[in-house]
């Protein structure tokens, strides 16, 4: 029996292009990440055994940028949303823009990068803001501190409950994904028939059933997307939320 959908209940879903519109790099775009470094070299166990050294090298870098970055207005109209619905972002980003834009209720599937783990079998979590990691630095189990990041191989997190989330949605909205990494990309499958569903990225290979598809840039789209959702709520004014979103840009 599938879950009641609630009303009031808007899911994010979002990529690294709507990071990129803050100014860190993607991963597949022309100019993205692997075309730059190997992701079996600095994103996988086998590099991890092989060249420890060079992987955290490369996290301590995107770690930094990370930190540094600034949300920008579709992160910030994103989280004016909780003015009137109650919104779940789940997010295939590492960094913690969504957070730091003001939203408070944000699954990460692939990790974040300002958490550090331990490589015990029974990991623990540390944070570390934008801290780099030294080859050499043990955690108090005895094991070598690792970036807490889902690497190519391992289990995505939080799936199960990403799903329950967007089987129990109204509202979809799916921005700066291509929606090409799986499984995160299959999330979009159990969305209801009825939900009001929006897609919002630069290029789509294939829109999902049911989806309304804007392209263009994030931060050109969403603000006015959220503008017309509150307004039909009957929450806020156009002019609050501009001066909050200009705010974070």
């Amino acid at each position: 029996m599938k879950p009641d959908v609630q009303p009031n209940k808007i899911v994010v879903l979002s990529g690294s292009g709507l990071s990129a519109e803050s100014g860190l790099p993607t991963f597949r775009d022309s100019n993205g990440l692997w075309n730059e470094y190997s992701w079996h070299e600095v994103a996988s166990p086998e590099g991890w055994e092989t060249r420890p050294d060079a992987v955290l090298a490369f996290y301590n870098e995107r770690r930094l940028k990370a930190w540094h970055a600034l949300p920008n207005s579709a992160h910030a109209a994103i989280a004016w949303l909780e003015a009137a619905f109650d919104v779940v972002v789940i997010t295939q980003n590492v960094d913690e823009l969504h957070e730091r834009a003001g939203s408070s209720n944000v699954i990460h599937l692939h990790g974040q990068l300002a958490y550090a783990r331990s490589t015990s079998g029974n990991p623990k979590r540390y944070r570390i803001d934008d801290a780099p990691i030294s080859l050499g630095q043990l955690c108090e189990d005895g094991t070598q501190l690792r970036p807490d990041i889902v690497w190519f191989g391992e289990e995505t997190q939080h799936m199960e409950e990403a799903r329950l989330h967007m089987a129990t949605a109204a509202k979809v909205l799916v921005v700066g994904t291509s929606l090409t990494v799986h499984p995160a990309a299959s999330l979009v499958k159990a969305s209801r028939g009825r939900a009001e569903k929006v897609l919002v990225s630069l290029e789509m290979e294939r829109i999902p059933y049911g989806f309304k598809f804007l392209r263009g840039n994030a931060t050109s789209i969403i603000p006015s997307l959220v503008k017309e959702w509150l307004t039909r709520s009957g929450a806020g004014s156009n002019n609050s939320f501009k001066a909050d979103a200009s705010g974070a840009a």
